[in-house]
């Protein structure tokens, strides 16, 4: 059996991030499954995704563009769920990407929209189409 388990991104402002986080994931169908004072897990699919701080961190700034992962996609749903989410996320702490080429920056074949919210992490989330 393929596919994540789950993914755990570390944070430096938690309260900031979760508001930001909690919303993209709820939006993209992801359940708050749990909460502890220094995190939150989210479900999906059987996977499930963690936003964490923790006292080992090396810095405060996350750098998409450095070595590592440079963003998360996200099943959206139908293109117009897609247009939704881009249109509510800047008033959640995310901001869009590449909106001159929107929703086509990734070829004219995939509809999807990107985002960065305030740490500088980068979302995909993808329509479905056909």
């Amino acid at each position: 059996m393929a596919g994540f388990h789950h993914v755990e991104i570390w944070v430096a402002d938690l309260e900031r991030a979760l508001a930001e986080w909690g919303w993209l994931l709820e939006q993209v169908g992801f359940t708050r499954e749990s909460q502890w004072a220094e995190g939150q897990s989210w479900e999906a699919g059987g996977a499930y995704l963690t936003v964490t701080t923790s006292p080992n961190l090396s810095g405060s700034i996350h750098e998409r563009r450095s070595p590592g992962v440079n963003h998360l996609a996200f099943t959206g749903g139908a293109a117009e769920r897609v247009d939704a989410i881009m249109d509510a996320a800047p008033e959640h702490g995310w901001h869009p990407l590449y909106q001159h080429r929107y929703p086509h920056a990734g070829g004219p074949d995939h509809y999807a929209g990107w985002l960065e919210n305030s740490d500088g992490f980068k979302a995909e989330i993808v329509a479905q189409l056909g």
